[in-house]
């Protein structure tokens, strides 16, 4: 029948894992001024305040869920039964940062829709100071956590809140500003349906992409049918079949295949080929490749499924 052979040994190494300090002093910073914020939005019935210490909540949950799930995955990895880790835990450390996200959102819109008709008196000045403290707390996160957002979704998540607070902040900045200097008592609870309104999209975009690896989808820089083709293409090679590809966790994309090889054929050439094009075409690291000879039955079409 065929031989099997592999392209890299062992699970891959998390790109979040090189980020658990910054992400540490992150949740830090986040604690520290969730509780100012919403202190100081009780104390005054601001909105726009207890909306922005509600993200911060988010961000403080949401950056704990993802040192969490790193520290997790990594200390799963050792397991022989584990055979890819428990990487996923990144990744449903994400979708948890959406659902926590959509709600926030939801209960801010509605709470601003409510308030709205008759809206209450918010004292500027407390609001404009624990915004500004609340805006330097966003920028240290944000600047701690944007190199690791681009390499690990559960990162991502976790920036994509700090970005929303940041906003946020700024937009609690500007209802204190207007509410002190103009006493407009409806600059509150809209400013607070902004928060809300931006925040959605991007929480969309996390969850999509979380559940896109959850379902083991091919990432979306690849055409599966492409990949097929080309590997159809190399010299020796006559068929590609069971062709599978999928991300385990964020930068770490993995592929497996059988190619039906020529009678004749060097299948260490074939193999170097088709790992060579798929890591540097395709910067899938990780690939399990099957060889069969072309004058042998594939019990593979054997399968039901």
């Amino acid at each position: 029948m065929g031989h099997g052979h592999g392209h890299g040994h062992g699970p891959p190494v998390s790109a979040g894992g090189r980020y658990v300090r910054p992400l540490t002093a992150a949740f830090v910073i986040a604690a520290v001024f969730m509780v100012v914020e919403i202190a100081v939005g009780l104390a005054t019935s601001s909105l726009a305040l207890i909306s922005d210490g509600a993200h911060m909540l988010t961000d403080t949950v949401g950056i704990g869920l993802a040192l969490a799930a790193i520290v997790f995955a990594n200390r799963g990895a050792d397991r022989p039964n584990r055979t890819f880790g428990l990487y996923r835990a990144e990744v449903l450390a994400a979708l948890a940062n959406a659902v926590l996200l959509f709600g926030v959102a939801g209960y801010v819109i509605i709470e601003a829709a409510t308030r709205l008709s008759d809206p209450p008196e918010v004292p500027g000045l407390p609001v404009l100071i624990a915004a500004t403290l609340g805006l330097g707390a966003n920028v240290c996160s944000f600047l701690l956590l944007r190199k690791g957002s681009t390499e690990s979704l559960n990162i991502r998540g976790a920036y994509l809140e700090v970005i929303a607070d940041l906003i946020g902040s700024i937009g609690v900045l500007l209802s204190g500003a207007v509410t002190l200097l103009f006493g407009w008592r409806y600059a509150d609870p809209l400013i607070g349906v902004a928060i809300g309104l931006f925040v959605l999209p991007r929480t969309w975009t996390l969850a999509r992409r979380s559940l896109r690896i959850l379902f083991q989808h091919a990432p979306e820089r690849v055409d599966v049918d492409e990949l097929s083709r080309t590997l159809a293409e190399l010299a020796g090679v006559t068929e590609v079949h069971d062709l599978h590809v999928w991300t385990l966790t964020s930068g770490m994309e993995v592929a497996s295949a059988h190619l039906t090889v020529c009678p004749g054929a060097d299948q260490d050439t074939v193999l170097r080929s088709a790992q060579d094009l798929l890591a540097t075409r395709y910067r899938i690291e990780h690939a399990t490749l099957q060889l069969e000879s072309g004058d042998s039955p594939s019990s593979c079409h054997e399968l039901s499924w």
